[in-house]
């Protein structure tokens, strides 16, 4: 259900800002959209999985709460994120 670190740190190489860049909000994002997709093929197969469920809307609420962040400081990044990521809004 988690990402693989290998795939982590693709997302950490594609979305940084600059080099060693892990904790700017693209990158945050980009890492809780991919567990977001994991997690709802997760739940095709699981459907009765409520414990996990409540775990996938925290990082639902904090991905959007992050969006929030990233609009306020600068629509032209936010408006590039969501493409890029393709997350409807």
């Amino acid at each position: 259900m988690s990402i693989t670190p290998e795939r982590k740190a693709e997302l950490i190489k594609e979305y940084a800002i600059k080099e060693g860049d892990t904790g700017s909000p693209e990158v945050q994002i980009a890492v809780l959209t991919e567990r977001i997709k994991n997690l709802t093929d997760h739940f095709k197969d699981h459907k009765k999985d409520n414990h996990s469920r409540r775990g996938l809307l925290k990082m639902v609420a904090t991905r959007r709460s992050l969006l929030d962040y990233a609009r306020g400081k600068n629509e032209e990044r936010y408006q590039t994120l969501i493409k890029r990521l393709g997350i409807r809004r």
